[in-house]
Formats: C-alpha cells, sequence, structure tokens
C-alpha cells in the first residue's frame, strides 16, 4: 500500500447524520399531504364553504395559495435534504403556527398542527446540535 493511500480519509455519514436524513424525509412526506391537502382546498373537492377557492374568504385563499405552493416546495427540498429545504418548511411551520395560534378566530384553533410544527423543529435544531458536536475537532 502506498503512502498517499494509507493516508485517505474515507468521509462517511455518522448514524446520526443517517437518522437526520431519515427524519428530513418522513418531515418531506408531511408536507407533501399538507401541500396537497391545500391543493385539495383550491380545486373544490370536497363540498363545504371553505373547500372551494372561489367560497373562501379573502384571508383564507391568501394562506392556501401560499402554503399549497410553499409545502410542496418544501417537500422536494427535503427530501433531496438541500439546505433550502428546512427553510421553506420553516416558512411554512411559522405562517400555519400565526394562522392558527395568532389568529384563531379567522383560521380555526389547530392546536396539533401548532405543536407539530414546534416539536419538527426542537427535533430540527437537536439533531443539528448533535451533528455539530460530533464534527467539532477535540481539543486537547
Amino acid at each position: 500500500m502506498s503512502e498517499v493511500t494509507s493516508r485517505r480519509i474515507v468521509l462517511q455519514p455518522s448514524g446520526v447524520e443517517v437518522i437526520f436524513a431519515w427524519f428530513q424525509r418522513v418531515i418531506s412526506g408531511y408536507c407533501l399531504l399538507f401541500g396537497i391537502l391545500y391543493w385539495i382546498k383550491l380545486i373544490g373537492f370536497y363540498p363545504g364553504t371553505l373547500w372551494r377557492f372561489d367560497l373562501m374568504p379573502v384571508h383564507w385563499q391568501v394562506a392556501a395559495v401560499v402554503l399549497a405552493v410553499f409545502f410542496p416546495f418544501a417537500a422536494a427540498g427535503l427530501w433531496m435534504l438541500a439546505s433550502w429545504g428546512p427553510v421553506i418548511w420553516f416558512i411554512c411551520a411559522v405562517t400555519e403556527t400565526v394562522m392558527y395560534a395568532g389568529f384563531p378566530e379567522l383560521f380555526g384553533h389547530r392546536l396539533l398542527i401548532v405543536v407539530s410544527h414546534a416539536a419538527v423543529a426542537v427535533l430540527y435544531v437537536v439533531f443539528r446540535v448533535v451533528i455539530y458536536l460530533q464534527k467539532r475537532p477535540v481539543r486537547h
């Protein structure tokens, strides 16, 4: 074995990085589901007052259009493990949190969605901190 070959460093993802990648892909699936649900509202697939775009109040029209576009976009970014995927997800999460926690009289009160976004954000931060701690150089 030559000296150059023996000094090669093989970069392999750690177990936490692999789990983090799958975590992002699971969240990607949820984003795609939420995007599809918003598209169902927009195209009027189900009967009901808020289930057709032309019958929605203006605040719902704006929110539904934005989230119907952003959620699938976030899903694609998270699935590809792109750096912009979590950013777009964060925009969606903040938008829904503001909708349901900030304006429940307009959008309704959906605590489960707010809590789930908060839990995903906390898990994301924990993963990033653990990965950072694993990768930082050891000081002697």
